[in-house]
């Protein structure tokens, strides 16, 4: 496992309005594994992955003090540019969202949007590579130019990988990626996950634990907008530090 930085959070407090969502969190995050957010519903998951690329800046009443660091650098620094940002950190959600356009414009949006390419044919290997990367070319090669709202919930959600792979990021993170799916498209997600972070850092928010003991190296347990504990997955569901998380894992709370 690698024990390379990649995201460093430093007493994180999140307030939407006067109701105060995080709690001073402390949380580190590595270079090519895969960690997982794991928590009763409502506990602060989403809302820390999203402190991660500034979506949080996109809802008006939410406010934020504290860091997080991406290889160093505080990206709440009024230097970063939000929408770069989200460039280097993609972002998947819980129900597929691919565009109303086809299969192949929904993975050239975002290369369009930054000119990250030369030329057309060097969109169309943009677009092949994507769309392999996600597992998902054999499946629609022949249906590029065909809707990708036409595809499987599955497929659909493979899309939005895709999609955020292909702008070339660092970090993705899945906000409950498999919740929409049924289990052959979830065991699909997860070989696809195992796969992925041999070349980026992947955050994913669960309410599986099941998924959080297959797929992850680390795993944090969030309760009531607080970090109970974090560790390495095997030792958290094996042998918890705290009562919290026990209580978690073993089902009694949730």
């Amino acid at each position: 496992m690698s024990e390379s930085l990649k995201i460093a959070v430093k007493n994180l407090n999140v307030f939407y309005g006067k109701k105060q969502a995080l709690f001073d969190i402390n949380l580190n995050i590595f270079e090519n594994e895969v960690t997982s957010l794991i928590g009763p519903s409502g506990c602060g998951k989403s809302t820390l992955i999203k402190c991660f690329n500034r979506m949080n800046d996109l809802i008006d009443i939410c406010k934020y003090n504290g860091e997080v660091l991406i290889d160093g650098k505080n990206i709440n620094d009024p230097s970063t540019d939000p929408v770069s940002l989200r460039t280097r950190v993609g972002m998947v959600f819980q129900k597929p969202n691919p565009f109303p356009k086809s299969v192949y414009e929904n993975i050239a949006y975002g290369p369009k949007l930054h000119g990250m390419y030369k030329n057309k044919n060097d969109l169309d290997e943009l677009v092949v590579s994507s769309l392999q990367k996600a597992g998902l070319f054999n499946e629609v090669k022949d249906r590029l130019f065909e809707p990708g709202t036409g595809l499987s919930g599955g497929q659909q959600q493979r899309l939005c990988i895709a999609r955020a792979l292909a702008v070339n990021p660092e970090i993705i993170l899945m906000d409950e990626p498999c919740s929409a799916l049924d289990p052959i498209a979830t065991a699909k997600i997860e070989e696809l996950i195992e796969d992925l972070k041999q070349k980026y850092t992947i955050v994913i928010v669960t309410h599986s634990m099941q998924q959080a003991a297959r797929v992850s190296n680390r795993t944090a347990y969030m309760h009531m907008g607080e970090l109970v504990e974090t560790g390495l997955t095997k030792n958290i569901f094996s042998n918890p530090e705290h009562a919290k998380t026990q209580d978690y894992i073993t089902g009694r709370i949730g």
